[in-house]
């Protein structure tokens, strides 16, 4: 009876392996893409509403701490240039003396550092990392702001008081303004009129910002994105020098397609079609797709960001991944 126990529970595993896979969604367990999410999702919104161009994840030098500071988004029109901190902090948020925030959860009292003060210190850090590469910026162009998206944020009056944070309830409200500029509630927060952004500043802070250090972005079969930085794959040795072909140096992005469900016994392999990287193009790249074909059981290694551990995933669990330059 045993024996008949344990050979239906191998064809079982057998059959849900070959015909109800669920593409390795299991590794996901643990993964909190919810601020990765975020981000790009606060980014489309911005770049429907206003037009311009959003950068996600960017790594710019940070000169007080000797290393490279993250950076939200940063969004550019034709009237500024804007940095985007997502806290998405919930409950009560209140500011102590020292103009930290905190909120109690759980019995237990967490403290965000100033996000105020840290949004302003790293756009005045973009403001000099542009104006190094060469870009003439006027006064008062390069602006911090911070967003929390969280429907269930309560912030203080002392903080909704504060120009430079949007709460939840003006992030939903926020409407489009045909004149290119932004809205009222951000405009609030500067001082003067601001003139139009000439086309070849606009085109050079495009330039430049496309081709800045940024996270790699994995985004998962599912609606799921992680900023952090790909580090190789693990695949079968017959496989190792096709994927020697996907190296950041020379790919800029490559797609996981899987092919027809039965490709011998068990699983399909998978392929891979990769995008070239054109350097002459402002870090995008060439059109030409090219293809390689790998077994299916081909791993990602990723480290997401803000993470010391490095994820596994399989490709199957995969739909693209955005490598920076």
């Amino acid at each position: 009876m045993w024996v008949e126990i344990l050979c239906g529970l191998v064809a079982y595993k057998l059959i849900r392996a070959v015909f109800f896979s669920d593409d390795g969604l299991d590794q996901l367990a643990g993964l909190d893409s919810s601020h990765s999410d975020l981000c790009f999702a606060v980014a489309a919104r911005l770049e429907r509403l206003y037009g311009g161009r959003c950068f996600v994840g960017l790594r710019i030098p940070d000169p007080d701490a000797g290393a490279r500071q993250h950076v939200d988004v940063v969004l550019v029109t034709k009237r500024e240039v804007m940095v985007v901190a997502i806290n998405n902090v919930s409950g009560f948020v209140e500011v102590d003396k020292d103009g930290n925030w905190f909120t109690e959860k759980k019995r237990k009292q967490e403290v965000i550092p100033n996000p105020v003060l840290e949004v302003s210190r790293i756009a005045a850090n973009l403001q000099s990392y542009l104006e190094q590469r060469g870009a003439t910026l006027p006064n008062g162009i390069v602006n911090g702001r911070v967003v929390l998206p969280n429907p269930n944020c309560r912030p203080s009056y002392t903080i909704n008081l504060q120009p430079e944070v949007i709460s939840y309830d003006q992030w939903k409200d926020l409407k489009a303004d045909t004149k290119g500029g932004l809205s009222t509630w951000i405009k609030g927060a500067f001082h003067g009129n601001k003139s139009d952004i000439q086309d070849s500043l606009l085109q050079n802070l495009y330039s430049i910002l496309s081709t800045s250090p940024m996270w790699d972005r994995l985004q998962l079969r599912g609606d799921k994105n992680v900023l952090g930085e790909f580090m190789e794959f693990k695949g079968k040795n017959e496989d190792m020098p096709l994927l020697k072909k996907v190296k950041r140096s020379k790919v800029s992005r490559f797609v996981i397609q899987k092919s027809t469900l039965f490709g011998g016994f068990g699983r399909s392999r998978v392929q891979i079609l990769y995008s070239p990287r054109d350097y002459r193009a402002e870090g995008t790249s060439s059109s030409e797709w090219k293809e390689i074909s790998v077994k299916q059981y081909t791993e990602i290694h990723f480290q997401p960001l803000h993470s010391k551990r490095v994820r596994k995933f399989k490709l199957s669990s995969v739909a693209s991944v955005t490598l920076s330059a």
